[in-house]
């Protein structure tokens, strides 16, 4: 990739930021490995606004259909950032990704990034790599969901 394509997926990805929108307010329990801030919001015993957890995925056989749906929303949403190789672009590439990270921790990342790149050290080490906030892409659960999908096809 030469220098002028990464400084167009640099500006287009520093636009995305600038104008990403918050989502909605769901209560969840805190996923194992994310340390929620002081300030985080939360609910009786501890549980975080939005987070998805373990109980909230399950993942069968590969379901074509999601399948379709995720790649059609890495297509608009996600490939100006994320390739489906290894190769980072602005963000990292998804190949394998399935096998390094958990699904929770996967839709987290998609649907409550904010809480994330707070109180998450892996979020938190991607940025600093990166060096580029991942924006809210808005994506509902069912969005994410088979996006997550895309991804355990890669």
């Amino acid at each position: 990739m030469n220098t002028k394509h990464i400084a167009a997926a640099v500006l287009f990805a520093g636009s995305l930021v600038i104008t990403a929108c918050g989502g909605g307010e769901e209560t969840r329990k805190v996923p194992e490995g994310v340390k929620m801030p002081e300030n985080a919001p939360s609910a009786e015993g501890g549980a975080a606004a939005g987070l998805i957890t373990a109980a909230d995925i399950t993942l069968g056989e590969i379901d074509n259909a999601m399948v379709e749906k995720g790649k059609t929303t890495y297509d608009v949403k996600c490939q100006a950032c994320h390739s489906t190789s290894e190769n980072r672009v602005v963000g990292p590439g998804w190949k394998g990704i399935t096998q390094r990270r958990k699904p929770e921790w996967i839709m987290n990342m998609m649907l409550n990034i904010d809480v994330m790149l707070e109180s998450d050290p892996e979020a938190q080490k991607g940025l600093e790599q990166c060096l580029v906030r991942m924006p809210n892409q808005n994506l509902s659960k069912e969005e994410g969901r088979q996006v997550l999908e895309f991804m355990r096809t890669l």
